[in-house]
């Protein structure tokens, strides 16, 4: 055999190699998948490399179709994420049957990995918030920003923000009945009045509403926002709010406004309305919009069910749902969940306990922009109270509940469909 004929097998052999093994695929389903939480960071990572994923909803647990590449298969190996490496007929197989309109399936196009901002008090540590937890478990970046970042428009150089539990109605936390002595409590409220009057306001009240309105804008725009436990109904609440002082004496040094209740606006929230504030400051809740004092469900039956949608009509529920299994375990937080009857018709319950009547998962479109709102404080911690220890995600790899924060993550990365006209 001369030279030409065997450089012509040679790359008859190697073209035939990647043709047969050209695909990775990361099952999702509880049979075959050792990591859930990591294989969302593996995903992440290849998009940072410029590669595009598809996303397999509804196959296998919403299954990640991969280009095959050494490094990629190391960094599964490393990470500890199970994974296939398949033909490149097997892979076109795959994608055929979920294009087919049998099937509720739909496979979505990953493009650019998201640049992430969480919004955070300066000091605090990852394990105090779920989101930030999970990211650093599985190996996404993210950069924190808080007041002033946001104040000086900087939410524009981010494609995804979530909120740490925080409260915007200046009202730090409803903690006052049990911690007003204690000195983390006494310190937070300090650096809070020292920060809103370096950023020029009177009242800390006065400067979240600002933030707030800062981040309506930013979803309003384009953005993507998720929050969890008490960021979500106090972001409304502030929002409906505006120009009104609803802040009892302890709080911001003066009286409240008379008959506040009356002047609400709610067409000024994201994603409640009709809910009645919590005007007592000796009470640990915002508003009847939280689930917390009104549910009796004991921790062993506490779970809700997450809703099916069509994947090929309704992609973005579908993705923000994705799982591999339809019933996750229940958690508290100082918003548990949400009174079903007070969201708004425009916003989709992805998550519910019916018996209850309680909305856990929700999700709706905010001008060109998208908001989710999670329940609870953290998904594998039922009752996290102040000083719990971390809860450690090695022990939770495979946790149904952190993988609904992860899809969030990935969702401003989906390639956008051209509107028909």
């Amino acid at each position: 055999m001369n030279l030409k004929n065997i450089l012509t097998f040679l790359i008859t052999v190697l073209f035939g190699l990647q043709s047969y093994a050209s695909y990775i695929l990361i099952p999702m389903d509880a049979e075959t998948q050792a990591n859930h939480l990591k294989a969302y960071g593996v995903t992440y990572w290849t998009l940072e490399r410029e590669l595009k994923v598809n996303w397999l909803l509804n196959y296998r647990g919403g299954s990640f179709l991969l280009p095959d590449a050494d490094i990629i298969q190391r960094e599964c190996q490393i990470r500890g994420v199970s994974f296939e490496v398949i033909s490149d007929a097997k892979a076109a197989q795959i994608l055929e049957d979920i294009s087919s309109p049998s099937m509720n399936q739909e496979a979505v196009v990953l493009e650019k990995a998201p640049k992430i901002a969480v919004y955070t008090p300066y000091g605090k540590q990852p394990w105090d918030d779920a989101v930030t937890m999970v990211l650093t478990y599985a190996e996404i970046p993210y950069e924190t920003i808080y007041d002033e970042e946001v104040l000086k428009d900087e939410l524009v150089l981010y494609d995804w923000l979530h909120l740490h539990h925080e409260d915007f109605t200046g009202q730090y936390g409803k903690f006052y009945r049990s911690y007003r002595s204690a000195a983390w409590y006494i310190q937070e409220k300090k650096d809070a009045e020292a920060l809103a009057k370096r950023l020029g306001y009177s009242k800390v009240s006065d400067a979240k509403l600002a933030v707030a309105l800062k981040i309506r804008n930013y979803v309003a725009g384009g953005g993507f926002m998720f929050a969890m436990c008490s960021a979500t109904d106090s972001f409304d609440i502030a929002l409906s709010a505006e120009n009104l002082d609803i802040c009892e004496p302890m709080f911001d040094g003066d009286g409240s406004d008379p008959g506040y209740q009356n002047k609400v606006d709610f067409s000024k929230t994201f994603a409640f309305k009709d809910f009645l504030l919590e005007q007592s400051p000796n009470v640990y809740e915002f508003s009847s919009i939280d689930m917390t004092r009104k549910r009796r469900i004991p921790k062993t039956t506490d779970y809700f069910s997450l809703m099916e949608y069509s994947a090929k009509w309704d992609p973005i529920p579908t993705m923000l749902t994705q799982n591999h299994t339809a019933l996750v375990k229940g958690f508290m937080g100082q918003t548990t969940s949400f009174t079903r009857d007070q969201i708004k018709s425009n916003v989709l319950v992805m998550g519910e306990n019916r018996t209850n009547g309680e909305a856990k998962y929700i999700h709706g479109i905010k001008g060109k922009g998208f908001f989710t709102f999670y329940g609870g404080h953290d998904p594998e911690d039922y009752t996290h109270r102040v000083g719990d220890p971390k809860t450690e995600l090695d022990l939770h790899p495979t946790s149904p509940g952190y993988r609904l924060i992860l899809n969030n993550v990935l969702f401003p990365a989906a390639k956008k469909k051209k509107q028909k006209t």
